[in-house]
């Protein structure tokens, strides 16, 4: 059964940098690619009127790139403003007499998660939430308990059918890819498990700092980021099982399984590291303990992945900006060519970011009388210049009903449940210098399972 298309747009925190850096640019690719043509209605407490709100969207669409004026037009033209507190029952009287006939909205809560309660509880008792959908960005919590109370809270308003928990990292194209190419391909199933991968190292590397996100940076650091959530979703692409059935569960389903299966950290699993002169960034506390860098072990208990270790890492000011999967697979029992081969020989590379690429790591005959070999690495590479921003696709797929690349509760409190055992200061941070591969002790945390191999990127 399909469902019913949304017939309103309603987002709030309207004059926010989330709304102008992403909201405005996929709402042009909306307009543009698939005909979005539905009431769009910006709602925030700035004390504006709707002309400032539509020159804050013209200049989002310039900023960012967006000059078809035809659709540049068409958003300016579908788009409403309501000024007002959250807090305010006033506020959702005029949202509702602003959505006049629409009976099916999507509500966008581009809004700190404190504010979720009140804004949900007005949109009930408003009647703007009847037949509603929500959009809700993370964090989801800050660990399990408050992942689940908040998810009874937006429950207590929307069926969780009904709400859209958003990871712009699952509408990214190569993140899907991920699963595309496992799946599609029956040469790899047969191999994708304990009998034959030795081992999965996932790399999330920035060669930047925080720049101007001190403070908030300071609050979460690199485990809850990126790793909690985005690093924990490539690993559910990488080692889930294939989905059975075509309604829109059915991957989340698979998803969910395989987080249950992931052991829970403990504090010898876990490198922490902070670059050297992080404590100098405006915003961040003079004595911070905050990683910029973490490493991980994990293990999944599956019959599958039994014995398997996954390594990720993430981190700041590291050599080069880039995001890859590398599964390594066993080398055969004895080299028949007798030749000593690097475990690193046969793998498979999937990098995410700044391009997309696989790479099969092979061995090929060298010139001459002798049977040895040299490793060589068969690259397909496409640069990402023409795929649909992430943002763009997700408020599609929530506009239809689509649920299957935001999070579900189960999948929410399951991620947490892997790393709550950590937060805070349960593993010691170690100090490393700028331009590195972080600190010596990331080493360490791999150094029995062949250590790391670290991507490279051609400028």
């Amino acid at each position: 059964m399909t469902a019913a298309y949304s017939d309103a747009f309603v987002f709030f925190g309207a004059t926010g940098d989330l709304a102008y850096k992403q909201i405005f640019p996929a709402l042009h690719g909306l307009i543009r690619d698939e005909g979005f043509n539905l009431p769009i209605i910006g709602v925030a407490k700035a004390g504006w009127n709707l002309d400032q709100l539509k020159a804050r969207a013209k200049d989002s669409l310039a900023h960012h790139g967006c000059v078809d004026p035809a659709v540049c037009d068409k958003i300016l033209d579908l788009l409403q403003y309501v000024d007002g507190d959250y807090n305010d029952p006033n506020t959702f009287a005029q949202l509702r007499a602003e959505l006049g006939q629409a009976q099916r909205p999507l509500h966008y809560l581009a809004i700190p998660p404190s504010l979720f309660g009140a804004v949900a509880e007005n949109l009930a008792k408003s009647g703007c939430a009847e037949n509603a959908r929500v959009v809700v960005e993370k964090p989801f919590g800050r660990d399990v308990k408050s992942a689940k109370e908040l998810g009874r809270m937006l429950q207590q308003y929307f069926p969780e059918e009904n709400i859209f928990r958003i990871d712009h990292y699952l509408g990214k194209e190569p993140v899907q890819n991920i699963l595309y190419t496992r799946f599609a391909n029956p040469m790899f199933e047969p191999i994708w498990n304990r009998d034959h991968v030795r081992s999965i190292q996932i790399t999330m590397a920035e060669n930047f700092g925080v720049q101007d996100r001190g403070h908030f940076y300071d609050e979460v650091g690199a485990l809850l980021d990126v790793v909690q959530n985005h690093m924990l979703q490539v690993v559910a692409n990488l080692t889930m099982d294939p989905p059975t059935g075509e309604d829109n569960d059915a991957a989340r389903d698979r998803k969910g399984e395989l987080m249950r299966a992931i052991r829970p950290l403990k504090a010898e699993d876990v490198v922490r590291g902070q670059y050297e002169g992080y404590r100098k960034v405006h915003g961040v506390a003079p004595g911070s303990t905050v990683e910029t860098f973490v490493a991980i072990r994990l293990e999944i208990d599956s019959w599958r992945w039994a014995g398997v270790p996954i390594f990720i890492r993430a981190g700041k000011m590291l050599p080069v900006t880039c995001t890859e999967a590398l599964v390594e697979f066993k080398r055969p029992p004895k080299e028949t060519f007798g030749e000593h081969v690097p475990n690193t020989s046969a793998h498979m590379r999937i990098r995410v970011s700044p391009d997309m690429s696989i790479g099969l790591g092979v061995r090929v005959k060298t010139p001459g009388e002798r049977m040895v070999g040299r490793d060589v690495e068969l690259e397909l590479r496409r640069q990402a210049a023409d795929d649909m921003p992430p943002y763009q696709r997700l408020l599609g797929d929530a506009s239809r009903g689509n649920t299957e690349l935001f999070s579900r509760q189960d999948l929410v409190e399951a991620q947490w449940r892997i790393v709550e055992p950590v937060l805070g200061n349960v593993a010691p941070y170690y100090s490393y210098a700028p331009g590195t591969w972080g600190p010596e002790e990331a080493h360490q945390l791999i150094a029995n399972d062949g250590g790391w191999l670290d991507p490279t990127v051609t400028e």
